[in-house]
């Protein structure tokens, strides 16, 4: 019967801080877009990266029929 002093009290604070919580996220917007993260995973993205940009040296190589610096044979 003593522990009921202990858990009463602990857990009405637990719910205060359990509804803190929620109130920092609805402050904060977590809320606000429910819809879009669900349709973001299926939407179609099938562009390919971009290329990587060669400097003037690196172009000036390939043009003239040579390796540009950094690949090995």
């Amino acid at each position: 019967m003593d522990i009921l002093f202990l858990l009463i009290p602990l857990s009405v604070v637990l719910v205060f801080l359990i509804g803190a919580v929620f109130w920092l996220a609805l402050r904060g917007g977590q809320f606000d877009d429910l819809e879009s993260p669900g349709l973001d995973v299926v939407l179609d993205d099938d562009k390919p990266p971009p290329l990587p940009a060669r400097s003037d040296a690196e172009y000036g190589a390939h043009e003239a029929g040579r390796k540009p610096p950094g690949i090995r044979p």
